[in-house]
Order: C-alpha cells, then sequence, then structure tokens
C-alpha cells in the first residue's frame, strides 16, 4: 500500500526546476501516486508595492500566459496531465497551502536553496509551505 496519493509538486520556472521534478516523478511513481505540477504567479503589484498608479494588467497576463505555456511544457516532458498542470496568482505558501486542501494532496515538493544566514531569517518559500500545511512536505535541495 503506498504511503501517498497525491503529490503536488510547487516550481519556479527557473532552470532549477527539472531538479525538483525528476525528484517528485521519481516518488510519485514508486507511490503509484497523482502528480499535480503547480506554479505560483506573484501578482505584479505586489512587487511594486502597490504605489505605482498603473494599469498593470497587461503584464500580469503576459506573465500568466508565460508561466502556463512554461508548465505545460514540463507537463508534456514530465507526463503530467493538462488538468494537472495548475497556474495560480497570488503568494505560494497561501496558493499552496489552498491547494493541498481542495486537491486532497499529502505530500508538497519543493526546491530549495539551503539559504543562511540574513537570508534564512526572512524564510523562504518553502520554509512558508512547511509551516501551515496539513501534510508532509519535502524540501529538494537545489544544487
Amino acid at each position: 500500500m503506498s504511503t501517498y496519493k497525491k503529490v503536488l509538486v510547487a516550481i519556479d520556472l527557473t532552470e532549477e526546476a527539472p531538479q525538483v521534478l525528476n525528484k517528485a516523478k521519481s516518488i510519485a511513481e514508486s507511490q503509484a501516486a497523482e502528480l499535480l505540477l503547480v506554479h505560483v504567479v506573484e501578482p505584479v503589484g505586489y512587487a511594486y508595492g502597490g504605489d505605482i498608479p498603473m494599469d498593470l494588467s497587461e503584464l500580469q497576463d503576459q506573465l500568466d500566459k508565460a508561466a502556463h505555456d512554461q508548465l505545460g511544457q514540463y507537463g508534456e516532458q514530465y507526463g503530467v496531465a493538462k488538468d494537472n498542470q495548475i497556474v495560480t496568482v497570488g503568494r505560494p505558501e497561501s496558493e499552496i497551502h489552498r491547494l493541498v486542501k481542495e486537491q486532497g494532496v499529502d505530500l508538497v515538493i519543493v526546491g530549495s536553496h539551503g539559504r543562511k544566514g540574513f537570508q534564512l531569517l526572512l524564510g523562504s518559500t518553502a520554509n512558508g509551505v512547511l509551516h501551515g500545511t496539513e501534510c508532509d512536505v519535502l524540501a529538494v535541495r537545489i544544487h
């Protein structure tokens, strides 16, 4: 009997994503688990603190489309069905916590850069996901 039935792998869309995806695919296959591929697009307004009085919706749409395209490529490459490729907008930790509940996920896999010192104090997405989710979380060390 497998321990995990539904595995959510949250990736950023950098060249480091395959490191996390390879590990996630291997774990999902070994557990005969369903694999969900997730990317969270942060709202453009966050980056600018909402102080700039301009319409950022076109830029947000471009980021959203680029994320869907890239996630689709990863989905195809790693054999993840379209229905299991999720692009959502918001704060990564909050969106991952929401998806864990909505989708009945029992393992979240995220990449971690293994920050030290000051960066560690500021926290990371991996840390934010760990503190607040009700299922297991695996942080894959990115080299």
